[in-house]
């Protein structure tokens, strides 16, 4: 699941920039061939790849597969993320099927739907306007689904030209807690206005 900002990404399970669902030997496979895409493009150009770039690669390979005869298709959808060369974030879907989709917010796995139609409530530029509120609509999103609180939950934040940040599980569980306090003052306003 990932959001998009002007300046960074707020993603939820992502690991090297890469989120799948699905088969992981699948999964591996793919990213190891873009890889070998991206390092191939690098020294014939000289330019790194852009996010739509290795995201059309994936989305080629993918399709090949469903055409083959003796290959099963990759088992896998994806959300690609990174930065273009003007600093812009870019966030793309690949399906199983070899079609992609770019997006400002977007979340793949079970529950999606339902992720989804939070998102499409909810989401806007000033929601996201900062880090802190990025983050907090990214774990509201997610708590539509998970039960458990913040346990379940892993957060980070992309950074042009920065590492990946991982939040610890007990700044996610502060969060949770926020959210929490928000959630039972909107009620009780809500039950003194009836």
């Amino acid at each position: 699941y990932c959001l998009i900002n002007k300046e960074y990404f707020c993603c939820c399970n992502i690991s090297d920039n890469y989120d799948s669902v699905g088969l992981t030997a699948d999964a591996r496979i793919i990213i190891n061939r873009a890889r070998v895409e991206c390092q191939s493009h690098k020294l014939t150009v000289e330019d790194p790849v852009t996010v739509e770039y290795i995201t059309r690669y994936i989305a080629t390979l993918k399709q090949r597969y469903t055409q083959s005869n003796g290959r099963r298709p990759f088992g896998i959808s994806a959300l690609i993320v990174g930065f273009d060369d003007d600093g812009s974030p870019r966030l793309y879907q690949t399906d199983p099927s070899g079609t992609y989709h770019s997006w400002k917010a977007h979340v793949i796995g079970r529950n999606a739907k339902s992720v989804r139609e939070f998102l499409e409530k909810n989401y806007t530029e000033e929601a996201i306007a900062t880090d802190k509120e990025a983050i907090k609509l990214a774990i509201r999103a997610l708590l539509e689904v998970v039960q458990s609180g913040g346990k379940n939950i892993e957060l980070a934040i992309i950074r042009r030209n920065k590492p990946l940040q991982m939040f610890s599980a007990k700044d996610i569980e502060s969060q949770v807690v926020e959210i929490e306090k928000e959630r039972e003052e909107s009620e009780k306003k809500k039950k003194k206005s009836i």
